[in-house]
């Protein structure tokens, strides 16, 4: 259970219909509703119904679900980009949707920023000035702003690029710059919107590894929203598993794979299992094994998570609770202990 003084955001019943007749007691006329007899009946669209969750300071929170589910209506409610229709939101107690225009100007400059899908770089600005695009809507001196963002560019491991324009970038690239941008202003929680999607199976897979990194080092209270189940494992703290616009299970990725909470999520669970397959091939478990036996078993967790999410499955299918495998592998030990381990 979560700390009350550890969370950095709450969120409370949150509604958010779209419709002409849209107030207050829609949503207690609604509950209980599929989606398509909203429709007929009220010519109204349920993007979320009474969501609730918390979200720890420093952690990675994901929001997963498949296309239609609210998963993006979600995270603009959380800096108001979409006015949600009733429901509360807390950040550091103060609930946001009581915010003035000028409070939450504040708000988005200072306390969030926001990575999309599409980059959404300045195209007649170089590297540098993107990046530094945040610092400069704070009225933040010119050479200060100059500073934080060569730092963060190098951050993101573009040094050498700074003075480029952004067409000279690849996509990945460029979703560096908008990483960069978004992190260069230092703000206490960074909202990311399917952010890698886009982005072709190896470059999402760097960026993903870029995310970890960076995570590590600043260790900023996140929102990440996904289609992904394996994205989710990989990024995630903990899950939020979406569907029709509410919230079915919250947990761990073990929990979540351990414990699905419905046929719906391990379905979900299901396809991110086949995709794995499919990244794996031919290769045997015991070759699966044996690749993740490094070193530095932190760096295997991190750089292996694709494979990760396969061997939970596929462990737990031969009677080994997922969450031994997680705790195993982070903990250092020896793979092959979890064999003994599984013959006690």
């Amino acid at each position: 259970m979560i700390q009350e003084e550890s969370i950095r955001l709450k969120a409370r019943n949150v509604w958010k219909i779209f419709s002409s007749q849209e107030n207050l007691d829609l949503p207690e006329k609604l509950s209980g509703l599929s989606k398509a007899e909203v429709q007929s009946k009220y010519n109204s669209v349920v993007a979320l119904q009474d969501v609730s969750f918390d979200v720890k300071d420093g952690e990675t929170f994901v929001v997963m679900g498949l296309s239609g589910s609210g998963k993006s209506t979600l995270v603009r409610c959380i800096n108001r980009l979409i006015e949600p229709t009733t429901g509360s939101i807390f950040v550091d107690d103060e609930n946001i949707l009581d915010y003035s225009e000028e409070d939450l100007i504040k708000f988005r400059r200072k306390k969030t920023s926001m990575v999309f899908q599409q980059f959404g770089l300045l195209p007649h600005r170089n590297v540098l000035e993107n990046a530094a695009w945040g610092l400069e809507v704070q009225d933040v001196p010119f050479e200060e702003r100059e500073e934080r963002a060569m730092e963060v560019l190098g951050l993101v491991g573009l040094n050498g690029w700074e003075f480029y324009m952004p067409s000279a970038l690849s996509g990945g690239m460029q979703q560096r710059v908008g990483l960069a941008r978004a992190v260069a202003s230092d703000p206490e929680i960074l909202l990311m919107d399917e952010p890698f999607s886009a982005l072709d199976p190896l470059i999402r897979r760097d960026m993903q590894q870029e995310l970890i990194r960076l995570q590590e080092q600043m260790q900023k209270t996140t929102i990440f929203i996904t289609h992904d189940m394996s994205e989710a494992v990989k990024l995630g703290t903990r899950i939020a598993i979406m569907r029709e616009g509410a919230i079915i299970q919250t947990g761990t990725p073990d929990e979540i794979i351990g414990y699905p909470v419905d046929s719906y999520v391990a379905y979900l669970l299901s396809q991110g299992i086949e995709e794995c397959a499919k990244k794996l091939g031919e290769e045997s478990i015991e070759t699966i094994i044996a690749s993740l036996k490094t070193e530095d078993k932190t760096k295997m967790v991190h750089e292996s998570a694709d494979l990760l999410f396969h061997l939970l499955v596929l462990w737990k299918a031969q009677g080994i609770h997922p969450s031994l495998v997680m705790d195993e592998l982070k903990n250092r030990e020896n793979i092959s202990g979890l064999e003994e381990k599984k013959n006690r």
